[in-house]
């Protein structure tokens, strides 16, 4: 399946011969001046986008963390209580 998949997104894919049509009808359309600002706000955005990945990541990450931290002090809390049930005279 996944091969199968592969294969249809690869065809899909422009050429060599494509790009150059691709970008000529860009360069038509845009203009010669516009197409280094068209770059520099397509750079932009995929900057802020891997950004804004970052650090969702980042607080997932955070998030995990202090999930870990409170199960592990709920684990303390619960030992604490069994060695002082234990040290209670009876």
């Amino acid at each position: 399946m996944t091969s199968s998949l592969l294969a249809t997104f690869l065809i899909g894919m422009p050429g060599g011969s494509e790009w150059i049509v691709i970008i000529l009808v860009a360069l038509l359309f845009f203009g010669g001046k516009k197409i280094p600002e068209l770059m520099k706000g397509i750079g932009k955005g995929m900057r802020e986008f891997k950004d804004a990945k970052e650090n969702v990541k980042n607080e997932i990450e955070e998030g995990m963390k202090e999930k870990d931290k409170d199960e592990e002090i709920r684990e303390l809390k619960k030992e604490l209580k069994q060695k002082e049930m234990q040290e209670l005279p009876k």
